[in-house]
């Protein structure tokens, strides 16, 4: 496995948007999620593509693609993080760079509909990616306690969570039960695509 290196003050971060558009109060929400994360002491670059919107799905697939091999080719960008989750982000593989991806480590976060792009970058490239907070979500969350925790993880490495009120047990014991995935149909076109 290759592990990125770790997040400094003074680092740029690249945001993307492999999902869904960013169009409406996304846009204000991206804004006030910059100014958060630039007050902790990092630059915020947006990519090329951020706010096209040629479909629902924010730009094409193959802009999509692009906006995230420039942010792994980019020297300067030390983290990519995905603006917000959605659906379609599956369309990009065929068109990522699993070589440059691969050569150009950085750390790279999203959930949700990301989470198919961040697993496809860990198994062509062997790349430990994330699942955390998504870059608008800094803004719209009621607390600062994923944002502050994601930061922690990133600059530290640490895995301790952190918080002011203890965590109570409310019943002890075990649970048993299947989960399946919400994003199914992310996940049907996952399979059926060459990897």
């Amino acid at each position: 496995m290759i592990i990125p290196k770790k997040l400094q003050k003074g680092d740029l971060i690249g945001v993307i948007a492999p999902s869904g558009p960013i169009i409406g109060e996304n846009i204000e929400e991206l804004q006030k999620a910059k100014e958060k994360v630039e007050k902790k002491g990092y630059k915020v670059k947006y990519s090329k593509n951020l706010f096209s919107n040629s479909n629902i799905y924010s730009e094409a697939p193959k802009q999509k693609a692009e906006d995230i091999n420039e942010m792994f080719k980019n020297k300067e960008v030390k983290m990519i993080w995905c603006a917000k989750g959605g659906a379609n982000s599956n369309t990009t593989f065929e068109y990522l760079d699993y070589e440059l991806i691969k050569n150009n480590p950085k750390i790279i976060c999203g959930y949700s509909d990301i989470t198919s792009i961040t697993n496809i970058i860990t198994y062509k490239t062997g790349l430990v990616t994330f699942s955390g907070t998504n870059f608008k979500t800094i803004a719209t969350d009621e607390t600062e306690y994923s944002f502050n925790e994601i930061i922690e993880r990133f600059e530290k490495g640490s895995l301790e969570l952190k918080s002011k009120d203890p965590f109570k047990t409310i019943k002890n014991g075990i649970a048993k039960r299947r989960t399946y995935r919400r994003k199914f149909k992310s996940y049907k076109k996952f399979s059926c695509r060459k990897i």
